[in-house]
């Protein structure tokens, strides 16, 4: 039995961890689901995919609040959740894996699990962090920030802020914090630095080497090798891309207004708020384009107009290959979704592994990125002019598709879960003696 753990605040985590489960499924093996809850448990629900909500539950103003602090999670004082909320994550997380009798769980962005693993004595697998992993640090592949984390540091020269990309991560600790207190309480492993929050014990790297530009080879090889920044047990493999494929079709409205011929912009910001949103749309507007609005969970259907079009969960891979252009934040999901549908972008990356997804794209020729800090509607409107208006972005974008589309990005991860299941060592994340004295905590 695998367990699911996805943070449904997020709609591409929310996704992600779906279509694992799918192919999990697929290979014959048994998976279970829980979740803390968030905004986008409606994607289980309409997938028909069985959860369980385990305490302490976020609603949708907790969500808000989590996501807002990954945003600013370099800054000083930053912390993710209070301790009392760490310590009751990990009490049900534990309860529902012994009571599964799970042999190892898969996280998105929920980082309680991080403990709890550890705790049971099973090994936890890693997708959240996407292609953020420490060969590109140690390659120095990081970008500089189209936004720096800090606002202050802003003014930095390009070369500096690259080089603070590459070295820091594995070098700050502040971040991991809030979950290391409650790790000592408990007296299991600590996650030593920013970076080691992005892996687990076994990491799926979801991109391929074309793009990342780090050789399988090298990605398979790669060992914390007694760096003190990671936990001695993590290991990286890739599978390739896991991008949104909601089982929703194009409504009615929606088709009859992609119909027309005029060029069309898609503009799905889903970690965003309304007023960014309303920014964003205003500066496509500005630029001439038609825009099709995927509102997610926002209440914007006062934007509509004759060229305006506001919906709200949109299927982006069905979407995306039939408007000229995408504006979306930086999450790898959205980014893929317009990579393998052949769609240029302008990009709005929130923070360092947003960063690098933007970059990858722009590195392919077929994405702009902003500093959501920086956005104003005249920067959007001369973005969108640049793309539509310059063939080199859609080429660009069509060359880039050609690396993902034949990539089985699910059923690649799902057979790397199950491998990793089959090597003996990768069971011993935790000694016998060692898990029966953290056990003690909560029984």
């Amino acid at each position: 039995m695998i367990a699911l753990f996805p943070h449904c605040g997020f709609l591409s985590e929310t996704s992600r961890m779906l279509a694992i489960a799918r192919a999990l499924i697929a290979r014959g093996e048994p998976v279970v689901v829980a979740t803390h809850g968030g905004p986008y448990t409606r994607v289980l629900d309409e997938a028909g995919m069985p959860y369980t909500l385990l305490s302490p539950a976020m609603d949708d103003r907790r969500c808000e609040e989590y996501l807002a602090s990954i945003i600013t999670i370099g800054r000083p004082g930053t912390r993710l959740q209070p301790a009392d909320e760490v310590r009751a994550g990990v009490r049900s997380e534990v309860e529902f894996l012994r009571a599964h009798s799970a042999r190892m769980v898969v996280v998105g962005f929920t980082l309680t699990a991080y403990l709890s693993s550890r705790i049971v004595g099973i090994p936890l697998a890693a997708s959240h962090g996407g292609s953020y992993v420490p060969p590109v640090f140690e390659r120095g592949l990081a970008p500089a920030p189209s936004q720096s984390p800090i606002p202050p540091l802003d003014w930095l020269p390009g070369a500096m802020q690259k080089f603070m990309a590459n070295i820091g991560p594995p070098r700050m600790r502040g971040p991991v914090a809030f979950l290391n207190e409650v790790a000592t309480e408990l007296g299991v492993e600590p996650v030593p630095s920013l970076a080691a929050l992005m892996l687990g014990d076994l990491t799926l790297v979801t991109d391929v080497p074309e793009v990342l530009g780090i050789s399988d080879a090298d990605m398979t090889a790669w060992k914390p090798n007694g760096s003190g920044a990671y936990r001695s047990a993590t290991r990286l493999r890739y599978v390739g891309p896991i991008y949104a494929r909601l089982d929703h079709t194009i409504p009615d409205r929606v088709e009859a207004f992609l119909h027309d011929a005029r060029p069309t912009a898609y503009v799905a910001l889903s970690s965003s708020t309304p007023g960014f949103y309303r920014r964003v749309v205003a500066g496509v507007r500005e630029a001439g384009l038609r825009v099709l609005v995927g509102a997610t969970i926002h209440e914007l259907r006062d934007l509509e107009s004759p060229d305006v079009l506001v919906e709200g969960i949109l299927p982006s891979h069905l979407v995306m290959p039939r408007v000229s252009i995408a504006l979306i934040m930086g999450g790898q999901g959205s980014v893929q979704t317009a990579m393998v549908s052949g769609t240029p972008f302008v990009g709005f990356p929130l923070h360092p592994e947003q960063e690098l997804n933007v970059a990858l794209a722009m590195r392919q020729g077929m994405a702009i990125a902003i500093g959501p800090r920086h956005l104003d509607e005249a920067k959007v409107g001369r973005a969108v002019r640049e793309i539509v208006s310059q063939p080199s972005y859609a080429a660009a974008a069509t060359r880039a598709r050609q690396h993902y589309i034949d990539v089985d990005g699910p059923g690649r991860a799902a057979d790397a879960l199950l491998e990793h299941l089959r090597v003996p060592a990768a069971l011993a994340v935790n000694s016998p003696v060692q898990a029966a004295r953290e056990a003690r905590h909560f029984q």
